[in-house]
C-alpha cells in the first residue's frame, strides 16, 4: 500500500512540474527566465528516472509481484 502511495505522489509531482514548466513557458518571453523552464523540466525528468528506478528495484526485491 505504502508503495502505491509513494508511485501516486512521484507521478503527481511529475505532472506538477510539467505543467509548471507549461505555464512558465508562455507567461515569460524574457530569456533569462527561460532558465526556469529548463529548471522545471528538469526536475521532471529526474523524478522519471527516479520513478523507473524505483520500480525496478521494487519488483526485483519483490515488494511489487510479477504478473506471471
Amino acid at each position: 500500500m505504502l508503495a502505491k502511495i509513494l508511485i501516486l505522489a512521484t507521478l503527481a509531482l511529475i505532472l506538477i512540474s510539467l505543467f509548471s514548466a507549461l505555464a512558465m513557458l508562455f507567461k515569460n518571453d524574457d530569456p533569462g527566465k527561460r532558465k526556469l523552464v529548463v529548471q522545471a523540466l528538469t526536475v521532471r525528468i529526474s523524478l522519471s528516472i527516479a520513478l523507473f528506478m524505483a520500480l525496478v528495484a521494487s519488483f526485483y526485491f519483490g515488494l511489487i509481484p510479477g504478473r506471471g
